[in-house]
């Protein structure tokens, strides 16, 4: 009998937030950690963070809004609006001083969540993460993802929906990517994009004061180590673990070495 897909076995809630239907995953009892997912998927691909680490924690994997199962927001949503929506979704769980854990996309939006709403946070790890692509990457960059992004055909196209070469899952990687490509929002996925490309993060950095760690794969492509190097330079007393051999993906491709690394950051935290 085939292993069950860990993705298909944790069920999935919604909640109204700001008038967006927020789709999201929980497992797992005891000290709550939120799951924030990059680019071009959903929370379905933390699926084995959700088998793993909700053996010690409570672990919450939202859909950003225009993403999976929640709801496109509006054309003009930026960084700050997805911070508030988050904050105001961490409040209707009922979450109190949680670990955040942000991939990519999910990393920047740790961090405009932090800018803004400091006190939720009570750790930080960001992985392949960015300070925004403005406060990242050279302006040519950036233009040529947001470019790529906007490429993305609408529901009168036809045939299957590609994935851009944003911040996006790997087939090779994902636990279910059949199952996530097809439900890619296409406007979703423009205002995510515009709102990254627009987001300039830095100033965030030297306002840390949380424990931080910095995962990051050795051969990202997708954010460059020297990324994760200016991250890790700003946040004072923040910890970088460069995964050998390892991509962008590094939840995915590396997931028994990734939740390693998370677990052991956060036992730590518990003294």
């Amino acid at each position: 009998m085939p292993t069950p897909d860990p993705a298909r076995t944790v069920a999935s809630h919604h909640i109204r937030i700001g008038g967006l239907r927020i789709a999201y995953r929980r497992a797992g009892a005891g000290p709550p950690l939120l799951l924030l997912h990059g680019g071009a998927c959903d929370g379905r691909v933390w699926a084995r963070q959700l088998e793993d680490l909700s053996a010690e924690f409570s672990v919450v994997a939202w859909d950003a809004p225009g993403c999976g199962g929640s709801s496109d927001p509006p054309e003009g949503f930026r960084m700050a609006d997805y911070a508030d929506c988050l904050a105001e979704f961490i409040e209707a769980l009922g979450l109190d001083r949680l670990h955040v854990l942000g991939h990519s996309f999910g990393g920047g939006l740790a961090l405009a969540l932090y800018g803004r709403h400091p006190r939720i946070p009570q750790t930080l790890i960001l992985a392949g993460a960015y300070a925004g692509w403005a406060g990242s990457l050279p302006a040519a960059e950036v233009c040529r993802r947001l470019q790529a992004a906007r490429g993305v055909p609408g529901p009168a196209d036809s045939g299957p929906v590609p994935v851009p070469p944003t911040d996006s899952v790997q087939a090779t990687a994902s636990p279910d990517p059949e199952a996530i490509m097809p439900d890619l929002h296409p406007v979703g996925t423009r205002v995510m994009a515009a709102a990254f490309a627009d987001a300039d993060l830095r100033y965030v950095l030297p306002l840390i004061d949380v424990p931080t760690l910095l995962l990051h794969g050795e051969a990202d492509e997708r954010a460059p180590l020297a990324v994760a190097e200016d991250l890790h330079t700003g946040i004072r007393g923040s910890q970088l673990v460069v995964l050998p051999r390892v991509g962008h993906e590094s939840y995915l491709e590396a997931p028994q070495r990734f939740n390693f690394e998370v677990r052991q950051f956060l036992q730590s935290m518990q003294g």
